[in-house]
């Protein structure tokens, strides 16, 4: 049985699913990488799993932030390989879940992440604040083609990092970034879908999350400081329900935009993803999904 076992892949292709049947038969626990999961109140838009759909299966590091405090992946590493640490130490698998390639990276793979530099963030941060994120798009473009093609020309967020790094380092983001050396003797499986059923997935998730009353969700966490969180504000959902509340388009608008950002976001993933070879990929909507994950670990 190898360290632990991952389950990656794009948004809606079924991990959540897949890790609690595969906790249920191995005797695991789920270590959420997914990003936004990581924030207090963020629960339909992310998908998040209620405490009654766990089926009695613990989860780790959710909930850990408040909406207006930005991400810190450094901090997600430690607090993410401490609860893997004690998961195995009592003898239980740990399962890493979730999407977000570069918190699965931070996790697995033995690098440090560049340091930060307040003065120069907060330059970026004004500029982007005030011109919007396509000149800083631009001048990443010019200085990193290869992170910029690899960010949502939208991603303000990242698309300031990926400059501060640039300016800190004299290096492009990319290549702060060292060759895979694991940590763990992981195995990571794969969870994708045929695209057009994807976009079906994507499209009812987006329906449900409204009728579940994502939007009174969001209504509660700008009383917490949402609009002013430098990585929960831009969230999928969550900044185009800001905008309609906003006045800047209806309900429908949002939705379909919800559906529209979150198929872009999923190609994003798949490219991430699909680089590392050593991922073993399984197809979301196999019947046997759960026999093929078992037989990939062995333990069938």
């Amino acid at each position: 049985m190898k360290d632990l076992i991952a389950i990656v892949g794009p948004t809606a292709a079924g991990k959540s699913a897949l890790s609690l049947v595969l906790a249920e038969a191995l005797g695991g626990e789920v270590v959420n990488a997914d990003s936004m999961q990581l924030y207090r109140g963020m629960d339909i838009g992310t998908a998040k799993l209620t405490v009654a759909e766990r089926r009695g299966i613990p989860h780790h590091v959710l909930d850990i932030w408040d909406v207006a405090e930005p991400a810190s992946v450094a901090v997600y590493q430690r607090l993410a390989r401490a609860a893997i640490d004690d998961i195995a130490a009592r003898g239980r698998v740990p399962l890493l879940v979730g999407g977000s390639g570069l918190y699965v990276r931070a996790v697995l793979e033995d690098f440090d992440f560049p340091g930060t530099d307040p003065q120069l963030r907060a330059a970026l941060e004004r500029e982007l604040a005030e011109a919007g994120p396509a000149p800083l798009y631009a001048r990443l473009q010019a200085a990193d083609p290869v992170a910029a093609g690899r960010i949502l020309p939208s991603n303000g967020r990242r698309i300031v990092r990926a400059l501060e790094v640039n300016a800190l380092t004299g290096t492009a983001f990319t290549a702060v970034l060292p060759e895979p050396r694991p940590v763990y003797d992981a195995l990571q499986l794969g969870v994708d879908v045929d695209t057009a059923l994807l976009d079906a997935r994507i499209d009812a998730r987006v329906e449900h999350m409204w009728a579940a009353g994502f939007v009174d969700e969001v209504r509660e966490l700008l009383r917490h400081g949402l609009r002013d969180g430098r990585t929960a504000a831009g969230a999928l959902g969550y900044r185009q329900i800001m905008n309609m509340l906003d006045g800047a388009c209806g309900a429908d608008e949002a939705r379909a935009e919800t559906a529209r950002a979150t198929r872009r976001f999923v190609r994003r993933q798949r490219s991430w993803f699909r680089r590392d070879e050593r991922i073993v990929w399984l197809d979301g909507a196999a019947a046997d999904v759960a026999g093929a994950a078992l037989r990939a670990v062995g333990q069938d």
